[in-house]
């Protein structure tokens, strides 16, 4: 090279690595961002695949090309080095702040691509979402059928992976469950307590004209000395009294 001329900085060439979502599109991601997948780098390394349009990787079913953008998005910031944890903390929270529906379609997304930082920070959002709320309520906040018994949705749910939304949701079943069991035992001991008269009405007329000692016989005295100063139905309740 001539003294006095300028050195040439050649642009550095990016990899990129070819995806596929499941809506049948192709596309390229920046392979330093799509190796942040634990699931894109498996197939890379293992298989070769995403080498070109023609073996692009597939992405599993839950991964829709909206969803990916999002978790592409993600993973850009925090693939790159240097960051603070002041930076990455400020960043999740905004990034986080979408409806209910998005967000847990982003958190079973990661789960499919097995990034778990994005799995964690997505299930820490949705437990504040259910903190506090009743099956009820959270059945409605994420629009779930409710086609179960009160006793079945309050059944321990599975939680093989240890997830932080399943967690909080076995704690509000569990005491859920113990309410609802205080409130049967309430209601089986006021049954108890309750006294039924289960005497028939010829049984019930037999006792008060007097047979086996009836109510007339006992109280003759006092009907022939009330009845001529109190109304009937005020002597009648004077015996009801008696009787209970």
């Amino acid at each position: 090279m001539s003294e006095g001329a300028m050195a040439v900085v050649k642009p550095e060439m990016k990899s990129y690595i070819w995806v596929q979502t499941t809506d049948g599109s192709i596309q390229q991601v920046e392979e330093e961002v799509a190796m942040f997948c634990p699931m894109i780098c498996r197939e890379i390394i293992q298989t070769g695949m995403g080498s070109s349009k023609n073996y692009a990787i597939s992405l599993p079913q839950r991964v829709n090309p909206a969803i990916f953008g999002l978790v592409l998005d993600y993973c850009r910031f925090h693939q790159v080095p240097g960051r603070s944890n002041k930076e990455r903390k400020m960043f999740d929270e905004k990034f986080i702040r979408m409806d209910t529906k998005k967000l847990c379609e982003l958190t079973s997304a990661a789960d499919s691509l097995q990034l778990k930082p994005l799995v964690d920070l997505t299930s820490r959002a949705l437990a504040r979402i259910i903190e506090g709320k009743t099956p009820e309520e959270i059945r409605e906040t994420f629009h779930l059928p409710d086609d179960l018994t009160e006793e079945e949705k309050l059944e321990p749910l599975n939680n093989v992976t240890d997830d932080p939304r399943i967690r909080l949701l076995n704690r509000l079943y569990a005491r859920k469950r113990k309410e609802l069991k205080e409130r049967e035992k309430l209601k089986n001991v006021e049954v108890e307590e309750e006294h039924v008269d289960e005497r028939s009405v010829d049984d019930l007329l037999s006792f008060i004209n007097g047979g086996n000692g009836g109510i007339y016989e006992k109280y003759s005295s006092f009907f022939s000395a009330s009845l001529t100063v109190f109304p009937m139905h005020q002597v009648f309740n004077s015996v009801l009294v008696d009787l209970t």
